[in-house]
């Protein structure tokens, strides 16, 4: 599975930092949505194209938080 993209809602500190992931593998798409940094509570949805899991994402980073894309570090292809 490759991540493509991964927003922050610029909060630290586990009840406010929210994360929303953009990864694929193969045909499929995924969008993972999680509250409580690392050790949080994760949903996931699965779509068949990529607009269509970018529509969740848009959904997703709707509201009064200051989301901020995160850089997404490229595969080691050694």
């Amino acid at each position: 599975m490759e991540q493509r993209k991964h927003w922050w809602n610029g909060r630290w500190g586990r009840i406010a930092r929210k994360d929303v992931y953009l990864r694929t593998s193969g045909d499929q798409w995924y969008v993972e949505q999680r509250a409580g940094g690392s050790d949080g509570v994760s949903h996931f949805f699965e779509y068949d194209s990529e607009d269509a899991a970018l529509d969740m994402v848009r959904a997703l980073l709707i509201g009064p938080d200051e989301w901020r894309e995160l850089s997404v570090r490229p595969r080691d292809t050694r």
